[in-house]
């Protein structure tokens, strides 16, 4: 991306352009009258009315770069206060997530996690910021549902770092081929407070070690500006988990990249290759996706169950996905389900997986399409991490381990942030070895990844995000 020239400019509106759709409001069908009851029949008992999905007013676009300074803005820069707070029409610490930030000598920081929010419609931006303040900070930021953006970004007091990333902001809105109106049906968990990807607002949350920050800026990627988009699309190992300590590879992906590629994850709990087409949700990656972008796609864990997806159409669904995308002039990638926790006797990961990843290297190999084969990268991670090593990668924790959790929790097909970390590695050395044209983006200072040498457990930590739900985090559902 060109860099734009001039001095910077404050928020401007203008109707959205190019990756930035104005989406129409699409009002709920009407519920099916009630058949009437017979004289002699009791009447029904009334079921609760199941949760709205909302609808949310479209924000103007930016026009060009935004910037905010700690303290009063300079050269056309909005300020931000301790009281700079986010609403559907200004920017602003964002106090339902969090407690706002301290602003004092040009410095925003805090000894909490804080989160800053911004009305945008939907697109991709460019989020530059520029680190530092009176004393040492470490920090950790991610954007929209926990998507690990930047790492434990550390600078000495007194000194400035700057850093770039770009994000994806998305609503279930879109516009069929045809021009009329439609949208991605989402579940319950995916909207609340809790859940900050489908909205239109771009959500940063500054996490670590003494948070702090002087200046930062917001520029949309678009025309001339636009970046490659990677789209995913997959169940709940690759989603973006709203709630710690649950997370995926999704949602750790965009750490490893530089600016000039942005990752788009539409990948949702519980979705099968059937439920991602009947709910609408490939059809809206569709409607957005253009030329030189890709399409990663992971299916199995739920395609599995007993009624769920065949193999035959398991592999026809596949081989239509990857027809589509090509049709879009973009590019696919057919991903292998990691593993579950699976050990035999001896202590070597077993397929639980049944002919679901064969049958995916079958289509990647009958349509010549990229292959990243996490099947097999995750049995040799898996079985250097051991039997008892593993349960670290996954979901298991005694009781107590948060609040309300009376029991403890063992779940052998869902990740924690390192094992979601580990993984996303993999899909990282598989980019690599398939020299696709992002691998240009990976970050340089990622060091190759083996497998059979996974990053130790005991020196792996991400500061974990402040929950929105209070209710115990292992009962919520992952279909």
């Amino acid at each position: 991306m060109r860099s734009l020239s001039g001095p910077l400019l404050a928020l401007a509106l203008i109707l959205p352009v190019a990756r930035a759709q104005t989406a129409p409001s699409v009002a709920p069908p009407a519920p099916p009258a009630a058949a009437p009851a017979s004289p002699a029949a009791p009447a029904a008992p009334r079921r609760p009315a199941p949760p709205q999905q909302p609808t949310f007013s479209v924000p103007p676009a930016l026009k060009r770069v935004v910037t905010f300074a700690c303290g009063q803005g300079k050269n056309g820069g909005l300020s931000l206060f301790a009281d700079t707070l986010y609403s559907e029409t200004s920017a602003g610490w964002d106090r339902k997530l969090g407690p706002s930030p301290k602003v004092e000598n040009g410095t925003c920081s805090s000894d909490k996690p804080f989160f800053f929010s911004i009305p945008v419609p939907e697109g991709n931006y460019r989020v530059k910021i520029l680190f530092g303040g009176p004393a040492d900070t470490v920090v950790t930021v991610r954007a929209e549902a926990r998507r690990l953006m930047l790492e434990k970004v550390a600078v000495k007091a007194n000194a400035t770092l700057e850093k770039s990333f770009d994000v994806n902001v998305r609503v279930p809105e879109f516009l069929n081929p045809d021009g009329t109106a439609n949208r991605v049906r989402l579940k319950p968990r995916e909207f609340g407070d809790h859940n900050l990807d489908w909205d239109n607002k771009l959500t940063l949350e500054f996490n670590g070690t003494n948070p702090s920050f002087h200046a930062m800026s917001i520029t949309p990627l678009t025309g001339s500006f636009a970046d490659p988009v990677v789209y995913l699309g997959g169940d709940s190992t690759m989603v973006d988990q709203d709630t710690e300590p649950w997370a995926s590879w999704g949602q750790q992906l965009p750490r490893f990249f530089l600016p000039g590629m942005v990752i788009a994850n539409n990948a949702e709990s519980g979705e099968t290759s059937a439920s991602f087409q009947g709910e609408q949700r490939f059809a809206k990656i569709m409607s957005v996706i253009q030329a030189g972008d890709f399409f990663f796609m992971q299916f199995n864990h739920n395609d599995q169950k007993p009624g769920a997806v065949p193999l035959d159409k398991y592999k026809q669904i596949l081989t239509s996905f990857v027809t589509q995308v090509r049709a879009k002039n973009a590019i696919p990638v057919i991903v292998t389900a990691q593993h579950r926790r699976s050990f035999d006797a001896s202590g070597h990961i077993t397929n639980s997986l049944g002919d679901y990843p064969e049958a995916a290297r079958q289509v990647a190999a009958d349509t010549h399409t990229y292959l990243i084969d996490l099947t097999a990268m995750s049995e040799v991670l898996f079985n250097a991490m051991g039997d008892e090593g593993s349960k670290h990668a996954f979901m298991y924790f005694p009781a107590n381990t948060f609040p309300g959790q009376n029991n403890a929790y063992a779940d052998n097909t869902h990740f924690n942030g390192y094992g979601a970390y580990e993984l996303a590695r993999c899909i990282v050395k598989g980019i690599r070895e398939n020299k696709m044209y992002i691998a240009a983006h990976i970050d340089p200072a990622v060091p190759d990844f083996d497998p059979a040498k996974p990053d130790p457990f005991a020196t792996f930590y991400l500061p974990p995000t402040p929950s929105q739900r209070k209710e115990d985090p292992t009962k919520i559902p992952q279909n």
